[in-house]
C-alpha cells in the first residue's frame, strides 16, 4: 500500500511539474491575429477571471481560463489597473497581464487652440466620445467649483495645449490639467513681467493677453500689438478692439461686424467703455501672455492689417488713416 502512494503521489507531482511547465511555456508564447490593435477597457472593481473572459470574448486569442491562472501564479492578478488597453498581435499572455498591472493604458488626445473661447473648448469636450462626460450637465461655477478653480468664469483660464487621457477619463479632468496648466503659465510670464505695466493683477495681463491673442495675424507683430494696447491703457484712451465687442455679441455674431455693433453699448464694447473688458475674451497662449507682459517699447497707439497677416503700426492717427487708405482701400474709421 506504502509503495502504491507512493507511485500515486509521484504521479499527481509530475502531472503538476506538467501542467505548471505547460502554462509557464504558454505565458511566454506570442498571440497572433490579423487585424489591427484590440482595445479592451478594464472597469473598476473587475475580478480577475471575469477580465480574462472578456479580454477573450473582446477578440484576442488567448484562453480565459488559462490567462486567469496566468494571473494566478506567474502574475499578481490582484493588482491589474483599471483603464482602457491597447493589444497588438505578438503580445503574451504574461506580457498582457503585466500590461495591465503596470497600468500601460493606451491614451487619447484632445487639443485647446490658442484664441478658443470657453464655449468652443466645451463643444470639442463634448464631442470627444471616448472622455466621460461629466461636465455636460454643469453651470460654468459649477465646473470652476469640481475642479477647484477661484471664481465662477471659465473664460480665459483654461490653457491651449494638447492634453492626453485615457478612455473613460473625465472631462473634468482634462478641464483641472488645462486649468493648472494657464495657472502655472500665468504666474511664470507674471514672474518676469516688466515692471510699471498699467496691470493691478496677474487676471489683468490674462484679460489683454486674450486680446494680443485674437488680434495678431503675424507671431513676429505680438509684442507690437500689446504695445499699442498698453499704451492706449496708460493714456486712458479707449482700447477699440473690435474681438471684444464680437465676444460680447456672443452667438448673435453672424461674421458681420457693424457699425451699429459698435455704437451698442456692453461690458465688451471697447469704443465704448475704457480700460480692459470684465473678463478674458479667449485662451491665449504662452506667446501672447509673454507679449501682454513684455510689450515691445514703443510709442504705436494704432495698427492696420496690410492682407497677409501682418500689421503696420502707426505714432499718430493721421499715419494710421494713411495706412488705413493704403492697406484697407475704404474710408478709415476714427481708430481701430
Amino acid at each position: 500500500m506504502t509503495r502504491l502512494l507512493s507511485r500515486l503521489f509521484l504521479i499527481v507531482l509530475l502531472l503538476a511539474l506538467g501542467c505548471a511547465g505547460g502554462l509557464f511555456w504558454y505565458a511566454r508564447q506570442p498571440l497572433n491575429w490579423a487585424g489591427g490593435v484590440i482595445e479592451y477597457t478594464l472597469k473598476p472593481g473587475t475580478a480577475l477571471r471575469q477580465a480574462a473572459r472578456q479580454i477573450e470574448a473582446a477578440g484576442v486569442p488567448v484562453d480565459g481560463a488559462l490567462l486567469g491562472l496566468i494571473g494566478r501564479f506567474a502574475v499578481d492578478g490582484t493588482r491589474l489597473q483599471a483603464g482602457s488597453y491597447a493589444f497588438s498581435s505578438g503580445l503574451t499572455p504574461i506580457q498582457l497581464l503585466e500590461k495591465m498591472t503596470r497600468g500601460d493604458v493606451s491614451m487619447r488626445e484632445l487639443r485647446f487652440i490658442e484664441g478658443w473661447t470657453w464655449r468652443q473648448m466645451r463643444a470639442a469636450l463634448a464631442a470627444q466620445p471616448d472622455l466621460r462626460q461629466d461636465a455636460a450637465a454643469l453651470s460654468d461655477a459649477e465646473v470652476m467649483a469640481r475642479i477647484g478653480a477661484e471664481g465662477t468664469q471659465p473664460e480665459g483660464w483654461f490653457f491651449p495645449d494638447t492634453y492626453l487621457f485615457a478612455v473613460g477619463d473625465s472631462d473634468l479632468s482634462v478641464l483641472a490639467r488645462a486649468h493648472h496648466a494657464m495657472r502655472r503659465q500665468l504666474d511664470q510670464a507674471w514672474a518676469a513681467r516688466q515692471q510699471g505695466l498699467p496691470y493691478a493683477t496677474p487676471r489683468d495681463a490674462l484679460i489683454m493677453a486674450s486680446i494680443v491673442e485674437k488680434e495678431t495675424g503675424a507671431a513676429a507683430d505680438r509684442d507690437k500689438v500689446a504695445s499699442v494696447f498698453v499704451n492706449r491703457l496708460r493714456t486712458d484712451m479707449p482700447l477699440q478692439t473690435d474681438p471684444t465687442v464680437i465676444y460680447g455679441l456672443g452667438e448673435r455674431f453672424d461674421g458681420n461686424l457693424t457699425r451699429a455693433h459698435l455704437q451698442a453699448d456692453n461690458p465688451y464694447n471697447t469704443y465704448l467703455r475704457r480700460g480692459l473688458p470684465p473678463t478674458p475674451i479667449a485662451a491665449p497662449g504662452r506667446a501672447s501672455l509673454d507679449a501682454a507682459l513684455n510689450p515691445a517699447p514703443t510709442q504705436y497707439y494704432y495698427f492696420v492689417a496690410r492682407g497677409d497677416g501682418s500689421s503696420v503700426f502707426s505714432k499718430t492717427l493721421a499715419e494710421h488713416n494713411s495706412a488705413v487708405d493704403r492697406y484697407q482701400r475704404r474710408p478709415a474709421r476714427a481708430q481701430r
